[in-house]
């Protein structure tokens, strides 16, 4: 089997939709036959490439291609775990109608900006004790209330907040306290026992 064929045949392996980079074919071929290698698959249609140094076999529906979420290309290209940025966060949950002009995540990992399809997207360095739980919606909560703030986490804001979470969820949210600052777990607290 040819290199192509090798890293053609990786790529079918991979589940459609799912970004990846060129580093999962190192065991396979030098970084310049991968590269030329992915190129040609970018021209022939067989993937996509949405930003620098990052491919996806496109996952399709009957109207074509399915749009990436810029999460998931931000999720590889920092290469370490990302979080939506806490307004986009408060949007999803209800609480802010304003809608960022560029998409943001938070990342451990170094700053930079790339684009996504012509789209400007920003990955912000953050402490990573303010990452828990991150691609999941306790994950996405424990980042609206970091942006909130101590001021901000307010009963009526956990009560929205408890509208939007399965039980489960609301569980996992009360056991990642260990994980918060003090002020964070203690509105948390006092939530739960205002409305016991």
């Amino acid at each position: 089997m040819s290199t192509a064929e090798e890293i053609r045949k990786k790529i079918t392996e991979l589940p459609p939709g799912k970004p990846f980079t060129p580093a999962i074919f190192s065991t396979i071929a030098e970084r310049s036959n991968i590269d030329k290698t992915l190129n040609r698959l970018v021209s022939s249609g067989f993937i996509e490439k949405p930003a620098r140094g990052i491919f996806v076999r496109p996952e399709q529906s009957r109207f074509g291609s399915l749009p990436l979420e810029p999460l998931e290309v931000a999720a590889a290209k920092a290469n370490a775990p990302v979080e939506i940025h806490g307004a986009e966060a408060l949007r999803r949950l209800g609480l802010s109608t304003q809608v960022p002009v560029r998409p943001i995540f938070y990342t451990a990992g170094r700053s930079k900006t790339f684009e996504v399809n012509g789209v400007p997207v920003r990955l912000q360095h953050i402490s990573a004790k303010k990452l828990v739980r991150t691609g999941t919606m306790v994950g996405m909560v424990i980042s609206a209330l970091w942006y909130l703030g101590k001021e901000g986490v307010t009963n009526e804001v956990l009560a929205v907040i408890r509208s939007k979470l399965s039980e489960e969820e609301y569980e996992q949210l009360k056991a990642s306290a260990p994980s918060m600052p003090g002020w964070m777990s203690q509105a948390l607290l006092r939530f739960d026992k205002a409305y016991e």
